[in-house]
C-alpha cells in the first residue's frame, strides 16, 4: 500500500488521517490484530460492508447541519470514492458505500478541507450528537439548542475519556416538549427548559439517562428535572467517566449504559459521578452562543419568475411540507427522502439553490429527510419548480407515508431482511390506497432489517423487524409486526409491542388490516391510534393478524424478499480480511506504549486532564494485558483493577508499593493539575516496565 500525505491545516487531523493510514499498513502486514484494528477504523467512521472488500463510511455531520460548500464537497468525495449515492441516516449522517479500505484515509482527508469529519462516526465512541432539525426556528422552542448540540460535538471530539468505552454512547439535544429528537431512546437526552431564579431566566434542560432500543429497548431515566447550562459539559464527562470506568467490556450484549443503570440503579450512579467531579478539568463550562446568533443573510434578493403549472399540487406541498419558522417571514422546506436515499447530482443542484437563495444551511433529518431552512414567502414558488425538477416535491414530508428505514440486507452485515425492499411496497400502498394518510404526521411507521433497531421499528406506531422463518427445508424472509409505541413527550415515550411473524410478502396485506380497522373503529377525526390501540389491547391485534403468519400455504413468491429476485438465503455479511495469529498480549503492550506517547504529548500542550486519562487508560491497558494472559475476566475497568490485586498482587506475582486499585484511583482523588498529571504519568511508566518486565521473564520461561 501506497502512503500519502494530507493538505490538512490542523496538526491533530492531520496526525489522525495519517494514523489511520499507518495502521492500516500494520494490519495488512499482520502486525496488528483484526480486532484491535478493527476498533481502531471504526472510531474513524470506516465499518465492515456485507460485500467483501469494501467499506461503508459514515460521515458525521453534528445535528445534521450541512453549509453548500461541505455538500458539494461531500459530492465531489461520493463521486471519486464511491458511486454516488448518499444516504441519510436516522442520526443525521451521511453514509457512502462500496468504499476501498486502502483510499479511506485518502478520502477523510479530501472532507476535511471543508471542515468535515468521520472521526468517532462509528465504534465505541459518542457517536454523532443529535438534535432536532427544527431546532432555531421552532416557535415553540424555548431557546435554540444548537449552540449546546455544537459545544458538546467539539468537547469530547478526540477526548481521551470516550475513545475505548464498551459500546456506544449516543446523545440528543431536543428544543421543545415536543421531544423531536427522541431523548427517551438514548443513553443522554437534553430537552431545552427555562425557569426564573431571583428575577431572571436561566436556561438549562431536563436530562434523561440511559434509555436505548435494540433487542432489548429501556426508557430513559430522568437524571435531572432542570440541569442548569453552565454544568451541561462537567454532567455529560461524569457520566462518560463512570461509563468507561464500570460499564461492560467482554459480553457485547451487555455492553450499553442502559444495563450498567439496571445494575446500579439511579441513586448509585449519581453517587459514582459525583465521585468523578473532583478529576473534572472543568466544575462549570460557559457555551458561547453568540456565533449561532447572527443576522441571517441572503446572497440576493432577486425573486426569480416561475409559472407553476399544477397549482393545485403547488398548494398541497405547501400545506405538507412547508412550515413557518419562529423568524418573522421565513419557512422552512421539507424534503421527503425515499429510504434516505439520494444522488450527488441532486445533491450539487441542492448545494447550490441554497448558496444563493436561502441562508446556505440545510439539515438533515432524524427520519432521514432534508430540511431546507430561511427561505423567504416570495422564494417559495421558486424553490417549488427547482425541488420539482430533483423530484423532491413529494407531499407526505414527516407523515404516515414517510418511512424510516435502515439499510438491511443492502450493505449491513447484520441484516436479516430487506428493510428497504418492504419500505418501498408500504409505501406504494399508502399512496395508491390511502391517500387521506399522506398527510398524517400522527402515525408512524418504522422498519429495521434486525433486532438492533437502527430504523427504530421498536418505538413506532406501527413497527417491522426483518426475521426470517423456516418452512421445511427451506428459508423465508419474514417480518416481526409491533404496534403501539410513539413520542409521547416531554422525555416520556413508549415501545412497541410484539405481535406475530409473518412472511414478508404479506406486510403489505398487515398493513391493509391495521389501517382498515382503524378506519372502522375510530370515533372521529381526533381518535388518535394510540388511544385506538389501548382501547383494543395487544390481544385484539394478535388476533386480527395472526392469519398471517400462517405458513402452510406459502407460494414460490414468498421465498423471495422484496427488490429480489432469487429465493431467500439467511446469512451473516462476510467480514472485512482474514485475520492472522497475533499474540494479543503483545497488541495490548504496544497499545499502552500509544497510550504513554498521548499521554506525554498532551502533558506538553498542558492539557492536564487529558494527560491524566492517557496515563489512566495506559495503566489499566496493560493490567488487561497480564490478566489476559492468566485467562482472568476482564470485563470492566473496575474488574480489571479488582481482579489484578487479586491475581498478581495478593499472590506477589508482581510486587507494588502499594496496592494496584489505590495507583489507578488516585484519578479520582486529585484534581487535574500540573503536578499530579507529571506524577501519575510517572507511576503509569513505572506501572508499564514493571508488566513488561515481568511478561518477558514469563515468554522466556
Amino acid at each position: 500500500m501506497q502512503s500519502f500525505r494530507t493538505e490538512i491545516e490542523n496538526p491533530i487531523v492531520e496526525k489522525d488521517i495519517l494514523e489511520l493510514e499507518r495502521k492500516i499498513r500494520l494490519f495488512k502486514e499482520g502486525k496488528v490484530d483484526e480486532e484491535r484494528f478493527r476498533s481502531l477504523r471504526l472510531a474513524r467512521g470506516v465499518y465492515g460492508q456485507r460485500q467483501l472488500g469494501v467499506q461503508m463510511i459514515r460521515i458525521k455531520l453534528p445535528y445534521g447541519k450541512v453549509t453548500s460548500e461541505q455538500l458539494h464537497r461531500i459530492s465531489e468525495v461520493s463521486d471519486e470514492y464511491s458511486r454516488g449515492r448518499l444516504h441519510i441516516t436516522t442520526r443525521q449522517d451521511i453514509q457512502i458505500h462500496h468504499v476501498s479500505l486502502d483510499r479511506t484515509p485518502e478520502l477523510w482527508a479530501q472532507l476535511e478541507k471543508d471542515d468535515i469529519t468521520l472521526r468517532e462516526a462509528c465504534g465505541n465512541a459518542v457517536r454523532n450528537v443529535t438534535a432536532s432539525e427544527t431546532a432555531g426556528i421552532d416557535p415553540n422552542e424555548p431557546f435554540d439548542v444548537t449552540p449546546y448540540a455544537h459545544a458538546t460535538f467539539e468537547f469530547f471530539l478526540r477526548n481521551p475519556i470516550c475513545q475505548e468505552m464498551g459500546r456506544k454512547f449516543k446523545m440528543s439535544f431536543s428544543s421543545s416538549e415536543d421531544d423531536t429528537a427522541i431523548s427517551f431512546i438514548h443513553d443522554l437526552g437534553f430537552i431545552a427548559k427555562t425557569k426564573t431564579v431571583e428575577g431572571k431566566e436561566v436556561r438549562g434542560f431536563k436530562v434523561l439517562l440511559a434509555g436505548g432500543l435494540g433487542a432489548q429497548p429501556r426508557p430513559a431515566d430522568v437524571m435531572y428535572e432542570f440541569l442548569e447550562e453552565d454544568v451541561l459539559i462537567p454532567t455529560i464527562e461524569g457520566v462518560l467517566r463512570v461509563f468507561d470506568r464500570y460499564g461492560e467490556r467482554s459480553k457485547r450484549a451487555k455492553a450499553r449504559l442502559k444495563f450498567l443503570l439496571k445494575d446500579v440503579k439511579l441513586d448509585g450512579f449519581l453517587a459514582l459521578v459525583e465521585e468523578e467531579r473532583k478529576a473534572l478539568a472543568y466544575q462549570t463550562y460557559a457555551i458561547d452562543t453568540s456565533k449561532f446568533e447572527g443576522e441571517i443573510t441572503f446572497e440576493t434578493n432577486e425573486v426569480p419568475e416561475v409559472t407553476i403549472e399544477d397549482t393545485a399540487h403547488f398548494e398541497k406541498w405547501k400545506q405538507s411540507n412547508v412550515s413557518k419558522q419562529k423568524q418573522e417571514g421565513l419557512y422552512a422546506i421539507g424534503i421527503k427522502v425515499k429510504i434516505g436515499d439520494f444522488y450527488t447530482k441532486e445533491a450539487r443542484l441542492l448545494a447550490d439553490l441554497i448558496k444563493k437563495y436561502a441562508a446556505n444551511e440545510l439539515r438533515f433529518t432524524l427520519r432521514q429527510n432534508i430540511l431546507i431552512r430561511h427561505v423567504r414567502a416570495a422564494f417559495l414558488p421558486f424553490f417549488y419548480t427547482e425541488l420539482k425538477k430533483l423530484g423532491f416535491v413529494d407531499l407526505g414530508y414527516n407523515s404516515m407515508a414517510d418511512i424510516t428505514a435502515c439499510p438491511g440486507t443492502d450493505t449491513c452485515n447484520l441484516g436479516i431482511a430487506s428493510s428497504t425492499g418492504i419500505t418501498k411496497e408500504l409505501e406504494n400502498v399508502i399512496q395508491k390506497e390511502y391517500p387521506q394518510y399522506l398527510n398524517n404526521k400522527e402515525i408512524a411507521i418504522k422498519i429495521s432489517g434486525c433486532m438492533n433497531a437502527c430504523g427504530q421499528h421498536s418505538m413506532a406506531h406501527i413497527g417491522f423487524q426483518g426475521m426470517s422463518v423456516k418452512v421445511g427445508n427451506l428459508m423465508a424472509p419474514a417480518l416481526q409486526i409491533l404496534v403501539g409505541g410513539g413520542i409521547l413527550g416531554d422525555g416520556a415515550g413508549r415501545f412497541s409491542d410484539k405481535l406475530v411473524k409473518v412472511p414478508s410478502k404479506r406486510g403489505p396485506e398487515a398493513l391493509r388490516i391495521l389501517l382498515n380497522d382503524f378506519e372502522a373503529n375510530k370515533k372521529d377525526n381526533n381518535h388518535d391510534f394510540l388511544g385506538y390501540y389501548d382501547e383494543k389491547g395487544k390481544k385484539y391485534f394478535y388476533d386480527i393478524l395472526k392469519h398471517l403468519s400462517d405458513t402452510t400455504n406459502l407460494t414460490d413468491d414468498d421465498f423471495i424478499d422484496w427488490g429480489h429476485d432469487k429465493n431467500y438465503v439467511k446469512a451473516v455479511g462476510v467480514g472485512e480480511c482474514a485475520g492472522v495469529v497475533i499474540d494479543l498480549i503483545a497488541t495490548l503492550l504496544f497499545e499502552s506504549e500509544e497510550k504513554l506517547q498521548n499521554a506525554e504529548e498532551t502533558l506538553k500542550e498542558a492539557q492536564w486532564a487529558d494527560s491524566i486519562y492517557h496515563s489512566y487508560s495506559a495503566i489499566v491497558n496493560t493490567a488487561k494485558a497480564l490478566l489476559t494472559s492468566e485467562g482472568a475476566k476482564t470485563n470492566t475497568h473496575a474488574g480489571i483493577i479488582a481482579n489484578f490485586d487479586e491475581v498478581f498482587v495478593a499472590t506477589n506475582k508482581l510486587e507494588l508499593a502499594g496496592s494496584f486499585s489505590s495507583l489507578v484511583n488516585q484519578i479520582k482523588e486529585n484534581e487535574p493539575s500540573e503536578e499530579f498529571a507529571k506524577k501519575y504519568l510517572n507511576d503509569a511508566k513505572n506501572f508499564y516496565q514493571k508488566v513488561d518486565a515481568f511478561r518477558k521473564i514469563t515468554v522466556e520461561n
